[in-house]
């Protein structure tokens, strides 16, 4: 079992290192190893470490969530069942190290005797590594994570969230979008929870113009755990039921720009 990673930040009261760095150059402290050159090169070390360690991880998922979930939760049972379905098909699972719905997919692959991934992040309050890990890592920086959360993973699966899985929804989206990666699709879990969102997007984002019909086609809805094993399955084994959405997704945003 995973030691649990001590959260030095939330422990001592210190800002983390994101705080750190985004300070604006008046506020920042004069010590030169709290300067931004100095910064970088911490920076590019969270990015070897995590190119490294996960290199060889093979096909992976990520699933994202909301933290406050509880086991005995349908949601949180739910996400279970998906990691182990998407484990026993020949994935790894990543998640975000902690409790939750990330504690629930981490359970589930480990189930399955898949690869669980855990990418934990310095938080302002602690966040303990949840005991279902068995490959982890420990991050200051937030783009670092995210970038490490995207580049290894074939597929997100996000269940019912807050605000933080709404940004790595949203990220993903842009980036399909704009091309940036391909063949990748994202799962939305709970067509109950997410009908409301996707109702907005429709009637305004959608009908003012600021997305096309195709970008709203990149948002995949399940609610069952074997669907959302089906759809990634799908696109794995065929690779151009993806891929056409998302090159017109890339194109209408491609004619959009060319009449800027």
């Amino acid at each position: 079992m995973t030691k649990p990673i001590i959260n030095l930040a939330a422990r001592s009261g210190r800002p983390t290192e994101d705080e750190q760095l985004l300070v604006s150059p008046q506020q920042a402290e004069p010590s030169f190893t709290n300067t931004d050159p100095w910064r970088v090169m911490r920076i590019m070390s969270e990015f070897v470490r995590g190119f490294d360690a996960l290199a060889d991880m093979g096909a992976a998922v990520t699933i994202f969530g909301s933290a406050r979930t509880q086991p005995g939760e349908a949601q949180y049972e739910a996400a279970v069942a998906v990691a182990r379905l998407l484990g026993a098909a020949g994935f790894s699972i990543i998640t975000g190290g902690g409790p939750g719905i990330m504690e629930a997919g981490n359970k589930g692959a480990a189930m399955a005797g898949a690869l669980s991934v855990g990418l934990n992040i310095e938080l302002p309050f602690e966040q303990n590594l949840n005991p279902h890990v068995n490959l982890s890592l420990d991050f200051h920086y937030f783009f670092v994570r995210k970038t490490m959360l995207v580049k290894y993973a074939q597929a997100f699966v996000i269940f019912p969230g807050g605000f933080g899985t709404l940004d790595e929804l949203f990220e993903a989206i842009t980036l399909i979008q704009t091309g940036k990666i391909k063949n990748f699709p994202v799962v939305l879990y709970g067509s109950a929870y997410w009908q409301g969102l996707l109702a907005w997007i429709r009637s305004v984002l959608l009908s003012e113009g600021k997305i096309a019909t195709a970008d709203l086609d990149l948002l995949l809805v399940a609610d069952s755990p074997q669907e959302v094993h089906d759809i990634i399955l799908r696109s794995v084994e065929n690779p151009d039921w993806q891929a056409d959405k998302e090159a017109s997704a890339r194109a209408v945003t491609q004619q959009v720009y060319q009449k800027l």
